[in-house]
């Protein structure tokens, strides 16, 4: 069996809706808007925290070409992040 590699330390949930609930999104926006001034040590940190609670946001182009070289496929898939009740979403 191969070993498993990465971080030994496993976030709890408890950890977990403690950065949610600390504004560090709010922190990074201010900051990106001229707002707030931060350390570039406390963006990258902010941002390492982030990973750990929100899905990173990706957006991908899946294209195809028949045996003639014509065009067959063209679709995009958009992965976004919102909140459960957001309306906005549908």
């Amino acid at each position: 069996m191969a070993r498993k590699t990465g971080p030994s330390y496993q976030m709890t949930n408890t950890h977990r809706d403690k950065i949610k609930n600390s504004n560090i999104l709010n922190a990074l926006i201010e900051h990106a808007e001229g707002n707030r001034e931060m350390s570039s040590s406390q963006v990258t940190a902010g941002l390492g925290l982030l990973d750990r609670i929100m899905p990173k946001l990706a957006t991908t182009q899946i294209e195809g070409t028949g045996e003639n070289g014509e065009h067959l496929v063209a679709h995009e898939i958009v992965l976004r992040a919102v909140k459960a009740n957001d309306s906005s979403a549908d």
